[in-house]
């Protein structure tokens, strides 16, 4: 990605896809942007501009990057359950203990299916 300065206008940032797809975002100074999507043929040709207000670049940059989105997301289901990994450090409080010890599903309504311990899983 490359990023070039527009002097009383904002910045505009360039990348290519890796199916070799010219786009450009202009960063105006008032908050709104200009995505432009360029030619497959010629790429210094203008395919398309979409000009987004404030609050549309906002819901788009929460559709690509979710901020309710966690690295450590394993999956979704239907009904709404959610599995997620978690590391513990060395010196953590859980480290060592026994899963009930945790009050876990108790306390949050988490439930913790198992530990993983370098390559083993054990089942809780």
């Amino acid at each position: 990605m490359s990023t070039t300065p527009l002097p009383g206008i904002g910045v505009q940032y360039d990348l290519t896809t890796r199916e070799h797809r010219h786009l450009s975002v202009i960063a105006h100074r008032d908050g709104t942007r200009t995505v432009n999507v360029y030619r497959s043929d010629d790429p210094d040709a203008c395919a398309q501009s979409l000009h987004l207000t404030e609050p549309e670049t906002a819901a788009l940059i929460d559709a690509l990057a979710p901020s309710h989105h966690s690295p450590n997301l394993l999956s979704t289901t239907d009904l709404g359950l959610v599995a997620e990994r978690l590391k513990l450090s060395a010196v953590s409080y859980w480290n060592g203990r026994l899963l009930g010890d945790t009050r876990m599903r108790t306390e949050t309504g988490v439930s913790i299916v198992a530990v993983l311990r370098l390559a083993q899983a054990i089942p809780s």
